[in-house]
């Protein structure tokens, strides 16, 4: 009897022991390509960002993973706008450190959230300034349940990436990623230049690289993204082993709030204005002049773009000059010259607000 028993255990184990293999194998695949800008056809990614003139990448790289979650969750594109600026300046970043502590504003993001943009908008100065987002900011805000460290092995950073969103990586880079256009990015020439924090949205085996959003604008790279070869990415770890590349989790809190969404589009950083017309800046350093701020020369009309809006106003150097109810929201700027600050204002029918604003240096 015991006999038959063995020979009936023995047929059964050989019966499911392939099941047993094809689950592990199962497993332990990864597709060859994925990436969070092709998921079945949808991009869940938002739109690059700029963040100079000032060192705030890890915000920009955690709001990065931050938004791409945030679509995903609610299953549609609607392009959400979280506050990098907020994001780094209240867990304790400073320019002139130049950095943000990736742990603290992780935690930060665990215990408070990060509010929209319209809370506390970006106003690229580089420099540390006084700050305060919008009365109410708490609740608009965005938060996670955990974060963690992700092992430097490209099968758990890819496994990490498909299972819990994009990956906040920093990197070494060199002077020649500076001018990096396009293709697989390899370190060629020049010194090395610091270190770096983007988020790692895809991977590509057969081009043998990731794929990585980058915040320097849509001029650098491949429109502000970048493909780089899987042994070009130097890690580099900020507190001790397998620490610099960081995942999140757990998204939740309001992540479409019903409030204003409100943008200066002229004038922009980096360009200058001649008499209405606008050029890239190409002296970007020069004495007394802030870096960023647009340069205005002759006359120009400020342009804003606003939704879910019913009036808007426009402050200069914190005095009111416009007050709106009806689009086009457009205006002539009359100033002294030197530095200014633009703020406008949004309203909703609910009388909730949100903001924007840009520092100009008119000539």
């Amino acid at each position: 009897m015991k006999g038959v028993v063995a020979i009936c255990i023995a047929f059964l184990l050989l019966a499911i022991y392939p099941a047993f293999i094809e689950a592990e194998n199962s497993h332990s695949y990864l597709p060859p390509y994925f990436s969070w800008r092709d998921v079945n056809g949808v991009d869940y990614t938002t739109p690059i960002k700029n963040q100079a003139p000032a060192p705030t990448c890890e915000a920009y790289a955690l709001v990065a993973a931050l938004e791409t979650k945030m679509q995903y969750k609610l299953g549609k594109i609607y392009n959400p706008d979280l506050s990098e600026a907020h994001l780094f300046f209240y867990p304790g970043g400073s320019i002139k450190a130049g950095y943000v502590n990736i742990i603290d504003a992780a935690n930060y993001l665990i215990e408070h959230g990060v509010p929209d943009e319209g809370c506390f908008p970006d106003p690229h100065r580089p420099y540390d300034f006084s700050f305060e987002s919008l009365p109410g900011w708490e609740n608009r805000t965005v938060k996670i349940t955990e974060w963690g460290w992700v092992e430097h092995t490209p099968e758990a950073m890819k496994r990490t990436l498909i299972e819990h969103g994009p990956l906040i990586v920093c990197m070494y880079f060199w002077r020649d990623f500076y001018y990096y256009r396009g293709g697989i990015y390899r370190h060629r020439w020049g010194r090395l230049a610091g270190g770096h924090v983007m988020a790692i949205v895809g991977y590509d085996d057969e081009q043998h690289c990731w794929i990585i959003k980058n915040s320097w604008g849509t001029e650098w790279g491949e429109n502000g993204w970048l493909r780089i070869d899987y042994d070009a990415l130097k890690i580099a770890e900020w507190y001790g082993e397998d620490t610099g590349v960081m995942y999140i989790e757990g998204v939740y809190g309001n992540l479409e709030p019903d409030v204003p969404k409100i943008e200066i589009e002229q004038p922009e950083i980096y360009h200058t204005y001649i008499f209405g017309r606008e050029f890239p800046t190409l002296l970007r350093r020069i004495p007394f002049i802030q870096e960023g701020a647009p340069r205005i020369i002759g006359p120009l009309i400020v342009k804003v773009k606003a939704e879910n809006t019913t009036r808007v106003e426009l402050y200069l150097d914190g005095e009111l000059k416009y007050n709106d109810e009806e689009s086009p929201y457009q205006w002539h700027l009359e100033s002294s010259p030197g530095l200014h600050t633009i703020e406008v204002f949004a309203y909703n029918e609910y009388g909730n607000v949100s903001k924007d604003v840009v520092d100009v240096f008119v000539i």
